[in-house]
């Protein structure tokens, strides 16, 4: 049995070094991307867990923060066609590429989605974070990216960021107030009313919405309480079966994927063991364990 985590990280190091020249603060504003395991393949390797292969996205650095649209777009193509070709190159290790958009120039992501995200097989779909530009992943302005990406049944992978107006960001707790937020601006919204085909993958479980399932059931008019379910989650907890049971109760088995944040969580190189364990010790059958380790990211993505 070959586990797919469809949530594990990596800072390619020809992007990262040209993220530094624009922000030499990086790594002690984010101290996690000193981590080696992200930029060095050969460490990678020597650290990647048993019977298992990652699908790669990058750490929340995004060249729309810090240069105007038309630059921007150069860099992410850039960063992207790196991206690729460290899955080509270890295809033993990666069953797939998630590649980054710049949404402060729309038309050049929507044709980054044609010619490099439709073309190339071993890319399965963009991340998006859950503020860009400062504004709510819903904002209007973004509409047209979402709408592509329904079209073409692409999956998003939805990753949390800071929401800069607050003075008290924290990793521990913030970033899953964020993904939870963007969650609702979506569903309130009307993406999963406006576009059916939609298919969205939230990182670490799908934040708070799993804790908070009474609330949304109460408070949101039925059909967004409905399409809260219809986000797409992993299993990145770090462990802890009690809320990977609440993760399935509100999602359902269907939607949960196996997806670690590796290499980060738990030096070096993740929480992939610790985040296994915790789904065998879940009170179902072996086949619906192996719908979570590989079954439900082979029928989302088309077989891998």
């Amino acid at each position: 049995m070959t586990k797919i985590d469809v949530f594990a990280h990596v800072l390619m190091p020809d992007f990262y070094e040209k993220m530094l020249m624009l922000d030499k603060e990086l790594p002690t504003k984010m101290p996690f991307i000193l981590n080696p395991v992200l930029t060095d393949m050969a460490k990678r390797r020597e650290t990647m867990p048993a019977d298992t292969r990652q699908i790669i996205s990058y750490v929340n650095t995004n060249p729309e923060d810090y240069l105007p649209g038309k630059m921007a777009a150069l860099l992410v193509r850039k960063a992207n066609e790196e991206l690729l070709a460290a899955v080509q190159e270890n295809r033993d290790l990666f069953a797939g590429a998630v590649a980054m958009l710049a949404f402060n120039n729309i038309p050049e992501s929507i044709r980054m989605i044609d010619d490099f995200v439709l073309t190339n097989k071993e890319v399965l779909g963009v991340q998006v974070f859950s503020r860009h530009l400062g504004k709510s992943l819903a904002d209007p302005d973004f509409r047209p990216i979402f709408e592509y990406l329904a079209l073409h049944d692409i999956p998003i992978w939805l990753h949390p960021v800071f929401d800069s107006r607050k003075p008290d960001n924290n990793i521990i707790f913030s970033w899953e107030y964020e993904q939870t937020q963007a969650m609702l601006d979506l569903v309130q919204a009307g993406y999963f009313q406006d576009f059916p085909n939609l298919k969205i993958i939230v990182h670490h479980a799908g934040a708070m919405a799993p804790y908070f399932a009474g609330r949304i059931d109460r408070i949101l008019p039925e059909n967004q309480a409905a399409d809260f379910r219809k986000f797409y989650v992993d299993t990145a907890l770090l462990g802890n079966s009690k809320a990977l049971e609440l993760c399935l109760d509100f999602f359902g088995l269907d939607r949960v994927l196996f997806g670690t944040d590796a290499p980060l969580g738990i030096l070096p190189a993740g929480a992939t063991e610790e985040i296994s364990q915790a789904i065998d010790a879940l009170p179902l059958t072996q086949g619906q364990k192996n719908q979570i380790f590989y079954g439900n990211a082979q029928n989302l993505f088309g077989g891998l």
